[in-house]
């Protein structure tokens, strides 16, 4: 059973779009996801990209899947990694963390390919200060059969285990649907949603808007199915018990320590990218993620 639906907030960013479905004035967060875009499908222009410059996070970890194309990776603690589908990149600001993210040179040669999901988990309670940290992992599981293809790209699903760092109970998986394909949705996790990034497919009979956030009922056994093929996104993971506050690039418990964040960015205090430290994004007067209220 389908409880809320989460239309996107989309952004024209030139050369492709970002859907946004967390957070939101509905809801902030599902599990420990608090923020959740999907971007693409989009092929740029030869001699286009994607450059985001070196802006940074604190109290999260971001978590970067893609479809299709790929994305240079640096961070201020001197990471170099390209991102590639089938590989979950997951970036632990903690204390504090800066990096950018970049079409890579082969890419913009023949016109980048942009198609991927871009997530955001809070720190849960006595971690949001831990130290920053970053991981690849490639050897993820991976469940088919004639019709489905499931990825666990975090935590426990369908009795298989990914070796991503969790910091707070979560799933997170990429699943397939060719046509007459269909899959259960693990009932364990105290919140659990659905996002149809491509195709068609249904919960329970349930049809899916495309690039919708479906929040499922907790704790009820169901089935995602598809008639004609799709991909869908499952994620979600432990409630947290004490609310977390989104402001710009910044997610914490508390109010005054984005403050600090905000004011440390202004003032030049975080570390530098090594290999990328000639630009930055300004702190915005007024940004485009926040919390509600």
């Amino acid at each position: 059973m389908i409880v809320q639906t989460i239309n996107p907030s989309t952004h024209d960013l030139g050369g492709f779009k970002v859907r946004r479905v967390l957070p939101t004035r509905e809801r902030t967060m599902v599990g420990p996801f608090i923020f959740v875009d999907e971007f693409g499908p989009a092929r740029l222009e030869v001699g286009q990209a994607m450059d985001v410059r070196p802006h940074p996070h604190i109290n999260l970890a971001t978590v970067t899947w893609l479809f299709e194309g790929a994305i240079d990776h640096r961070d201020s603690l001197g990471t170099f990694a390209t991102i590639r589908p089938g590989q979950v990149n997951l970036m632990t600001a903690g204390s504090g963390i800066v990096h950018s993210e970049r079409s890579p040179q082969d890419q913009r040669a023949v016109g980048p390919t942009m198609y991927g999901m871009q997530t955001w988990l809070a720190l849960p309670d006595g971690r949001e200060e831990i130290a920053p940290a970053f991981e690849a992992q490639v050897e993820l599981p991976l469940l088919e059969d004639g019709c489905v293809s499931a990825r666990v790209i975090m935590g426990s699903l369908w009795g298989k285990t990914a070796p991503t760092t969790c910091h707070a109970a979560t799933i997170y998986a990429e699943i397939v649907l060719g046509p007459g394909g269909a899959i259960p949705l693990d009932a364990e996790a105290d919140e659990r949603a659905v996002m149809l990034v491509g195709g068609e497919a249904k919960v329970d009979g349930a049809a899916l808007g495309l690039y919708e956030l479906a929040i499922l009922a907790p704790g009820q056994a169901m089935t995602l199915e598809s008639s004609a093929g799709g991909r869908v996104m499952l994620l979600g993971g432990e409630a947290f018990a004490t609310a977390r506050h989104v402001w710009w690039n910044f997610v914490s418990s508390s109010r005054e320590r984005i403050n600090q964040a905000k004011e440390d960015w202004r003032q030049g205090r975080f570390a530098l990218v090594p290999g990328d430290s000639k630009e930055f994004i300004p702190l915005p007067e007024i940004p485009k993620t926040v919390s509600y209220p």
